[in-house]
C-alpha cells in the first residue's frame, strides 16, 4: 500500500478527473517551491557579491539582466510550446505523439542552445556598452554575462525539460532536482566568491555548473519514463509538421518575451543614467520581485497544464471550473504577500546590503510596488488558462501594450517631470510607478479578453 502511494506522488498527475481546486493546489505547491528555489540561483549571486564584493559587484550583476533576458527569448518560445504540445497529448492519451513532440523539442532546444552561446559570449559586452552602463561596473557585469552563456544550454535544458515534466503533470521531481542544485549553487557561490576570491565571475561559474545537474537530472527522469513515452531514434527525428506547431504555439510567447526584453533594456539604459544607486536599487527590488512573482507565475504555469490537459479531454466544464478556484487561490495569496511586503519587506532587502541609504530607497521602492502583484495575480492566471487552451497570441498582445505602450513611455516621462537639481535625470520612482500602472492595465485588458471567451476554439486537438 506504502509502496503504491509512493509510486502515484512521484507519477505524472492526471488533473482531468477529482476536484479542480485539490489538483490545481497540489500541482502548484511543488511548483511553486521550485520556482523560489529556481529563483535562488540569481539571488544567492547577489547577495554573495554584495556582501563580499560591494555594492558596485551587484549593480554589475543586476545591469547584466536585461541583456541575458534579450537573448533567452527563443528557449521560452521553445518551452511553451512544448509545455502546450505536451500537456494536451497527455490528455488526448496519443503516446506516440506526445513521445515525438518531446524528441523534437530536445533537438531544437540543442540547436537553439548552440547558437545562444555563441551569440551570448559575443555579443554581451556591445551590449552593455550600448546601454551606457557605467564604466566602474561594464568590466564586471561583462565577464559575469560571458561565463553564464557558456553554460546556457544547460540553464535552457533545465528549464525545457522541467517543463516537459509539468506537461505530463509532475511537477515534483523538477522540484527535487532543483532543490538540490539551488543547494549546490549555495554552496558553489560562497566557496567560490567568499573563499576563493573569484568575484562576479566565481558567482556566474557556481550558477552554471549548478544548471548543467539538474539539467541532466531532468534528462534522466525523461528517459526513465518508460510507461509513458517512447523516446527511441524515430522520436528524435525532426518532424516538420511537429516542429511548426511546435513553433507556432511558442512564437507568441517568444516574442513578447523579446519586446518585453528589448524594453526592460531600454528602461535599463533609463536606469543607469540615475546613477549606480539607482542600478543596485532596481537589482535589489527585482530580486525580491523575482520571489514576490513566484506565487502568480506558479499558479498562472499550473492553469496553463490544467487547463491543457482537460481540453485535450474535452472537459470545458472542468477548465471553467479550474479558472475560477485558481482565481480565487491565486488573489488570496496575492493579498497576504502584499501584507509581508509592506510589513516585512525591509529584512529581504538587508539581505543584500548595509548602506542605509541604500536600504531605504529600496524599502520605499519595494513598499510602492506592492498592491500590483495582486493585479499580476489576475493576469497571469487568466493567461495561463488560455495558453493551456492553445491561444498563445492573446496573452502576448497583452504583454505588447502594456510593457512597450504603457510601462517604456510612462518611465521616461515620470522620469523626465520628476528632474531636479539632486536627481538631474528624474526621481527613481519614476522606474517603479511605471511599472505598477502597466501591472493594473494588464490586468484590466487580461479579464475583458478573457470574458470574450475566443481562447475556447485554439486548441490543437479537436
Amino acid at each position: 500500500m506504502a509502496q503504491n502511494k509512493i509510486a502515484q506522488f512521484f507519477a505524472p498527475r492526471d488533473m482531468t478527473v477529482g476536484s479542480t481546486t485539490s489538483a490545481i493546489v497540489q500541482f502548484t505547491v511543488p511548483l511553486l517551491i521550485g520556482n523560489i528555489a529556481q529563483q535562488l540561483y540569481s539571488t544567492v549571486d547577489s547577495i554573495v557579491v554584495g556582501h563580499y564584493v560591494g555594492d558596485n559587484a551587484l549593480a554589475a550583476v543586476g545591469a547584466s539582466g536585461p541583456v541575458n533576458n534579450l537573448l533567452l527569448v527563443l528557449f521560452v518560445g521553445i518551452s511553451t510550446g512544448a509545455g502546450i504540445m505536451v500537456s494536451q497529448y497527455f490528455g488526448a492519451r496519443d503516446r506516440k505523439l506526445l513521445s515525438k513532440a518531446i524528441g523534437n523539442t530536445m533537438v531544437l532546444t540543442l540547436l537553439v542552445g548552440i547558437l545562444m552561446t555563441v551569440g551570448g559570449v559575443l555579443l554581451s559586452r556591445p551590449f552593455l556598452e550600448l546601454l551606457d552602463t557605467p564604466p566602474e561596473i561594464v568590466d564586471m557585469a561583462a565577464d559575469y554575462l560571458r561565463i553564464i552563456f557558456i553554460g546556457i544550454i544547460g540553464f535552457a535544458f533545465y528549464n525545457i525539460l522541467s517543463g516537459i515534466l509539468r506537461g505530463l503533470g509532475d511537477s515534483f521531481m523538477p522540484l527535487v532536482f532543483l532543490l538540490v542544485c539551488s543547494a549546490m549553487n549555495t554552496v558553489l557561490d560562497v566557496w567560490f566568491v567568499a573563499g576563493l576570491k573569484m568575484g562576479v565571475a566565481g558567482a556566474a561559474w557556481a550558477t552554471i555548473l549548478s544548471w548543467a545537474v539538474s539539467a541532466v537530472l531532468c534528462l534522466i527522469k525523461i528517459l526513465r519514463m518508460r510507461d509513458e513515452l517512447v523516446l527511441n531514434r524515430r522520436a528524435f527525428q525532426l518532424d516538420g509538421k511537429l516542429c511548426k506547431e511546435l513553433i507556432f504555439l511558442g512564437l507568441p510567447s517568444g516574442a513578447t518575451q523579446a519586446v518585453f526584453s528589448l524594453s526592460m533594456l531600454v528602461v535599463q539604459s533609463l536606469t543607469n543614467s540615475l546613477g549606480t544607486d539607482v542600478i543596485a536599487c532596481n537589482t535589489i527590488i527585482m530580486r525580491v520581485d523575482g520571489f514576490a512573482m513566484m506565487p502568480n507565475f506558479s499558479f498562472g504555469m499550473a492553469m496553463t497544464t490544467f487547463v491543457g490537459q482537460n481540453v485535450g479531454a474535452n472537459r470545458m466544464d472542468r477548465v471553467e471550473e479550474g479558472t475560477k478556484n485558481g482565481l480565487k487561490l491565486g488573489i488570496g495569496t496575492a493579498v497576504v504577500l502584499v501584507l509581508c511586503l509592506i510589513f516585512f519587506g525591509v529584512y529581504l532587502i538587508e539581505l543584500f546590503t548595509q548602506t542605509e541609504a541604500l536600504i531605504d530607497l529600496s524599502v520605499q521602492m519595494l513598499r510602492l510596488l506592492a498592491v500590483g502583484y495582486i493585479a499580476m495575480a489576475v493576469t497571469q492566471i487568466l493567461s495561463g488558462a488560455m495558453r493551456g487552451a492553445g491561444d498563445t497570441v492573446s496573452p502576448m498582445w497583452i504583454s505588447l501594450v502594456t510593457t512597450v505602450v504603457i510601462r517604456v513611455p510612462v518611465a521616461y516621462l515620470l522620469a523626465f517631470l520628476t528632474r531636479n537639481e539632486a536627481r538631474p535625470n528624474g526621481e527613481p520612482y519614476a522606474l517603479f510607478l511605471s511599472m505598477l500602472i502597466s501591472w493594473v492595465m494588464g490586468a484590466v485588458i487580461t479579464v475583458i479578453v478573457f470574458r470574450r471567451g475566443k481562447w475556447k476554439n485554439k486548441a490543437i486537438i479537436h
